[in-house]
């Protein structure tokens, strides 16, 4: 099954930054939305941010002024900038594109934020 490829995951102290990378494979056409969702221990798979074709974004209340979304779409690549991290923001981030017939997902990376 085609995934996406995420990257820039790690460990940083509350306050610091992080950069997310998530790349789609050439073999996936039309892409229209992309978005990153994170899960924590315990919890559900939610929405942290997303971007459509035409570049309109939105974001989760508990991550809006702190991330950006963005998008590179001829390299079919999504990026998720995290500034001023907390340690509620510890996850495993997933990237997910959107195509008329489907939906991909990414293997998740790991974002650990310590007090």
């Amino acid at each position: 099954q085609v995934q996406l490829v995420e990257s820039g995951g790690g460990l940083v102290q509350a306050g610091g930054s992080l950069r997310l990378s998530c790349a789609a494979p050439g073999s996936i056409f039309s892409i229209n939305s992309m978005a990153w969702y994170r899960q924590a221990p315990g919890n559900q798979r939610n929405l942290v941010a997303d971007i459509t074709a035409g570049g309109s974004t939105r974001y989760a209340a508990s991550v809006k002024g702190r991330f950006t979304i963005s998008r590179d779409s001829a390299k079919n690549t999504v990026y998720l900038q995290m500034n001023s991290l907390k340690p509620e923001d510890t996850a495993v981030y997933y990237c997910k594109a959107y195509t008329p017939i489907s939906v991909y997902w990414g293997q998740g990376t790991q974002v650990t934020v310590s007090s």
